[in-house]
């Protein structure tokens, strides 16, 4: 487990385009599960790939557990990543696929085998140990790419819209296993999604993006409850929240809002 620690972290492609992460600052703590949550194009699959060492960094800094990592390969930085396409192996079985990382790390074989039997039985992956990825169903191949990753025991857990490919019954019930694995493992979780309800039910926290920056941080009701602009209002809840327009008014030390004619108290305000 580890903390994760974005400073002004920017990307950029080419000198005069547009930012595709501006100046992100956010705080994982250790055994989190943090949510990025926003619409296509937003910059969060980019900000993980940053985390994870995939994509090199404009400027900013990214720490895991207090050492920064910018110019650590993907390979180093003890992180395990789940991606929407499984990128299982087609020509291994299931033990194969869960095996590989660890027997690249030149892993003794008798961990390897313990790690892969610890990870297939709380997976319940057992049965299809002996089986390639076309003989099973989608959620059993997202379960062997999440159990490739658990093998590792890794500090940091990346979930890039994993279970974007599954139909809306299995994603539910994925999506509750996956709750499930990471309390009991109690690893740090950076999950990117543009579901609201994935990220409403999943998160500790939800870290809301658009057009490159970051627009909240909070936990989920706090943010669904008081969104900091019409922006999170219209994008977090399904239905969306309606917007009125109207007039503040100040009467004394009392605020009401003036909206098609009504007049309504307005508590809290300064």
């Amino acid at each position: 487990m580890a903390v994760v620690k974005l400073e002004a972290l920017s990307k950029r492609y080419g000198g005069n385009a547009e930012a595709s992460v501006r100046s992100m600052t956010l705080t994982i703590a250790d055994g989190e599960f943090m949510v990025l949550l926003g619409p296509s194009g937003c910059g969060k699959s980019t900000a993980l790939r940053m985390i994870a060492g995939l994509e090199p960094i404009s400027s900013g800094t990214v720490a895991i557990d207090g050492r920064v990592v910018n110019a650590v390969p993907a390979k180093d930085r003890d992180i395990a990543m789940v991606f929407q396409s499984y990128a299982l192996y087609p020509h291994m079985t299931v033990r194969q696929n869960l095996a590989f990382g660890l027997k690249r790390r030149r892993m003794p074989a008798a961990e390897i085998e313990k790690r892969v039997a610890s990870a297939a039985d709380r997976l319940g992956l057992g049965p299809y140990l002996d089986r390639k990825p076309h003989a099973l169903s989608g959620g059993q191949r997202q379960r062997v790419a999440l159990g490739r990753a658990i093998v590792r025991s890794p500090k940091v857990f990346l979930f890039d819209e994993p279970l974007s490919n599954l139909d809306a019954a299995l994603r539910v019930t994925t999506r509750n296993e996956l709750i499930k694995q990471q309390h009991d493992l109690g690893t740090t979780t950076i999950y990117v999604t543009h579901d609201q309800v994935e990220a409403m039910t999943m998160g500790d926290r939800i870290c809301i993006m658009n057009r490159g920056g970051v627009v909240q941080i909070g936990r989920p009701l706090d943010v669904y409850r008081a969104p900091a602009d019409t922006f999170v209002a219209r994008f977090l809840g399904s239905p969306p929240m309606n917007l009125m327009s109207g007039v503040l008014r100040r009467n004394g030390a009392d605020h009401a809002v003036e909206v098609a004619g009504a007049v309504w108290p307005v508590t809290g305000f300064e």
